[in-house]
C-alpha cells in the first residue's frame, strides 16, 4: 500500500487523478465491508466500473452509523463531528494519521505557502468546547508550524487577540485569521477594525449561536467590521482529509488529493455537467483507509475542471458545523 499511499500525493493532472481514483476504488471495495456491500446493492462491482464516473459515492449519513474502514487495526485517532444535544454525531476513524497531515500540509502550501509565513490565530471557540475535531487538529499543527509567538487558539479572549492582531499589523507581519463565523461577526460587531497585513479565512457554521444567513451576507458584514477587502473560506468536514479554499472570490478551489463532481439530487447515480446545480460528491483521494467516494448533503454548482461554488444544504438534512451556510 506504500507505492498507492505515495501515488495519491504525486498527482498534478485529469489522468492521474482518473487513473488513481480507480485503483483506489478497487482497494477500498475489496476492504470496506461497509463499501462493498454498498457497491452490490447498487451492480457497481470493480468488473462494471470502468471510469471514474462508474463508482458509487456512500451516503455522507454512513457515517453516523457505520464504522467506515478498510482495516481492522486500530485506529490512530477518532474525529468526530459538532452536534446538537440528542443527535447522532459522525465518526470518522482514521487509520493513519500521518496522511491527514500531508494532505493538509500540501493544500495549504498549495494556496498559501508555509504556516512559517504568518501569525496563526485561530478563534474556534466551539471547537475547542469538545474533543475530536479534525479542524482543531490542523490548526494545532498551522499554529506550532508558524515562526510567531502570538499564533495561537483564542477562546472568548477577544481583548487578547485585537491587541495582538493590531500589534501584529502595526509591525507589518502578515496573519491568518482562522475562525468559526458566529466568533467572527462577535468581534466584527465589537471592534471596528481596518485591516491590511490579515487573511480573514472562515469556516462557516452558526453553531446555533446566532441565525444562519446566506454567504454573501456574512462576509459583507465581516469585510464592514474588519475592514478587509475579501473574505477567505475553508471548506473541510469530519469525513474528509482534504480541504477545499476560496481565496475571496466565492468560488472554492480543490487541492490536488480532491475532486468534486455534482450529482442529480433525485438520482444519486446521474452525474451533472459543469454549471447545473446538484448534489456534491466529493472524491478525497487522502481518505484511503476509510471511504474516499461521499455524496454529501450539500449542494453545489461546478464551475471548472477543479473549482465549484457551494449553495446551500439539503432540505431535511442535519446541520453539520463543517462550512455550510443555509
Amino acid at each position: 500500500m506504500k507505492a498507492l499511499e505515495e501515488k495519491i500525493f504525486s498527482v498534478t493532472t485529469s489522468k492521474e487523478f482518473s487513473e488513481t481514483s480507480l485503483e483506489v476504488f478497487n482497494f477500498q471495495y475489496t476492504n470496506n465491508a461497509v463499501y462493498q456491500k454498498f457497491c452490490n446493492l447498487l451492480g457497481r462491482t470493480p468488473n462494471k466500473v470502468k471510469t471514474i464516473e462508474d463508482i458509487p459515492f456512500l451516503p455522507i449519513s454512513f457515517f453516523k452509523q457505520f464504522k467506515i474502514t478498510c482495516t481492522i487495526e486500530q485506529e490512530e485517532i477518532l474525529f468526530t463531528s459538532s452536534g446538537t444535544t440528542g443527535t447522532q454525531t459522525s465518526k470518522h476513524y482514521v487509520h493513519k494519521l500521518a496522511l491527514y497531515e500531508r494532505s493538509f500540509k500540501q493544500g495549504f502550501k498549495q494556496f498559501f505557502n508555509s504556516p512559517k509565513d504568518y501569525a496563526v490565530l485561530a478563534l474556534l471557540p466551539s471547537y475547542l468546547e469538545r474533543e475530536g475535531s479534525s479542524l482543531i487538529y490542523m490548526c494545532e499543527h498551522l499554529i506550532n508550524k508558524s515562526n510567531h509567538p502570538e499564533s495561537g487558539f483564542y477562546l472568548n479572549n477577544h481583548e487578547d487577540l485585537i491587541k495582538n492582531i493590531l500589534s501584529l499589523e502595526q509591525q507589518n507581519i502578515p496573519i491568518l485569521l482562522i475562525g468559526v463565523s458566529f466568533a467572527l461577526l462577535d468581534i466584527a460587531e465589537k471592534y471596528k477594525l481596518k485591516l491590511h497585513n490579515t487573511i480573514v479565512m472562515e469556516t462557516g457554521g452558526m453553531k446555533g449561536r446566532r441565525k444562519e444567513m446566506i454567504r454573501e451576507e456574512l462576509h459583507e458584514r465581516l469585510k464592514n467590521g474588519l475592514g478587509v477587502e475579501k473574505i477567505y473560506s475553508e471548506y473541510g468536514m469530519t469525513e474528509l482529509l482534504s480541504q477545499a479554499y476560496s481565496l475571496g472570490d466565492g468560488i472554492f478551489h480543490c487541492t490536488n488529493t480532491m475532486q468534486i463532481i455534482i450529482r442529480e439530487p433525485e438520482d444519486e447515480l446521474q452525474l451533472l455537467p459543469n454549471g447545473k446545480t446538484g448534489g456534491i460528491n466529493v472524491i478525497d483521494l487522502a481518505n484511503l483507509y476509510s471511504c474516499s467516494f461521499i455524496a454529501t448533503q450539500d449542494l453545489g454548482k461546478k464551475i471548472g475542471d477543479n473549482t465549484y461554488e457551494i449553495l446551500g444544504r439539503f432540505d431535511y438534512s442535519d446541520i453539520r458545523g463543517c462550512n455550510l451556510l443555509i
